[in-house]
């Protein structure tokens, strides 16, 4: 049945309508749990699954179709920009509220979403549809369609037929998601935990959006482990005078942490770490280190709640990787790092983690078994002009090449 331009518009802004309302009653029902005493996890759980399996997607669709033509217009292009920077100030607040540790905390920021949510909702339906619907160069008709098929794409389980244009990510993601589930339900809760973490590390740069639903899904999961007996460390900062820096992010968002947690990580040099202190106890933060970091970094609990959590988080020495001090040929002495007896998947991180750690000028020799060609490439892809390569030996069974970083010009 063929339906109107009007006809669309209203069916537009009926699903809205439904959005809202959904919305609505979850952040309603999370505030009956939270003001009457009992468990309120169950009604985060309700919200937070909604908001990044209905909500977002939603989200998604718009930007696709009604957005795209949106912003050819010169006269909705700022509006359009403003709206999709509010779609990520919305994902971050899913985020937010799928990281709260408390009842008080978790219904402020429920109801937060809800007014910012409605909010974006009443701007849309007043600024953006009127302005398309006078447009006679704009189909809302087969932009409603193109909606639906963004939407129910990755919903439909499974799914019917993939429709043009329909997001195969998120219907695989989905499809994942309900068999961790299903893990979950028939005693395998940590494998489940560990296989969506796996696809968090996957979409987290490329799909954001996908990875707050992953995240979601990965706090429900973790809390159906069975706690596993921790073995507490001595509380000491630090051995041999060296100081163990403190990392307290319970002052930040919680949308912020696991950025920050990661990015600290990054940075770190082998063998030096930093003590986590968190207000709950970050277990899915540590599913999605082993997901991204597997074999290294090392994780120590130093006090396990019930108001604060301490996690001890380093980067290890390699201590498989040989380092030695060999000649240069201007008589000075430089490290060599010897990666023979490293897995092959292990030997890049390796070298680029010694090479990151570099003062200007400094360097150091590789030893391998073969040739590091692809290597180079790889330092040309991310520091060009800015390291030096020299082979020192060319097999065929021992390669040595030394590695240098540039020193800062001083040239005005």
């Amino acid at each position: 049945m063929t339906i109107t331009q009007i006809q669309a518009l209203d069916a537009m802004l009926q699903h809205h309508r439904t959005l809202v309302a959904d919305v609505d009653n979850r952040v309603a029902a999370l505030a009956e749990a939270v003001n009457s005493g009992i468990a309120y996890e169950p009604a985060v759980a309700e919200l937070v699954t909604y908001l990044a399996e209905d909500v977002i997607p939603h989200a998604v669709a718009e930007e696709l179709s009604i957005y795209r033509t949106a912003a050819t217009r010169a006269d909705l292009a700022n509006t359009v920009n403003e709206m999709i920077a509010e779609h990520r100030v919305l994902t971050a607040a899913v985020e937010s509220l799928a990281n709260v540790s408390n009842g008080s905390a978790a219904l402020t920021q429920a109801t937060q979403i809800g007014t910012f949510f409605t909010t974006h909702v009443v701007k849309e339906n007043e600024l953006l549809l009127p302005a398309l619907l006078e447009d006679n160069d704009v189909d809302l008709v087969k932009l409603l369609e193109q909606m639906h098929r963004l939407t129910t794409a990755a919903s439909e389980d499974p799914p019917s037929q993939k429709a043009p244009g329909a997001d195969s990510e998120a219907v695989v993601l989905s499809l994942l998601l309900e068999a961790a589930n299903e893990l979950s339900k028939v005693g395998h809760g940590d494998r489940a935990c560990r296989l969506v973490a796996s696809a968090w590390a996957a979409l987290r740069s490329t799909r954001p959006t996908l990875a707050v639903k992953v995240t979601a899904s990965l706090h429900r999961l973790a809390r159906t482990v069975a706690s596993e007996p921790i073995t507490l460390r001595s509380h000491v900062k630090g051995s041999d005078d060296t100081a163990i820096r403190e990392l307290d992010v319970r002052h930040l968002a919680p949308a912020q942490r696991h950025e920050i947690i990661f990015s600290e990580f990054h940075a770190l040099a082998p063998g030096s770490g930093y003590e986590l202190v968190n207000d709950h106890d970050p277990k899915p933060l540590r599913y999605q280190f082993e997901a991204e970091h597997a074999g290294d970094f090392t994780w120590d609990a130093i006090e396990s709640g019930p108001e604060v959590w301490r996690v001890r988080i380093t980067k290890p020495l390699y201590d498989d990787a040989t380092t030695t001090e060999s000649d240069a040929r201007d008589g000075t002495k430089v490290q060599e790092l010897d990666v023979r007896v490293l897995p092959h998947g292990r030997r890049h991180e390796v070298i680029f983690s010694t090479y990151d750690h570099l003062p200007p000028g400094g360097g150091f020799v590789i030893v391998n078994d073969h040739d590091p060609k692809p290597l180079r490439y790889q330092f040309e892809a991310q520091h060009a002009d800015e390291f030096t390569w020299d082979y020192l030996e060319s097999g065929p069974k021992l390669w040595r090449v030394r590695v240098g970083r540039t020193p800062i010009s001083t040239s005005v």
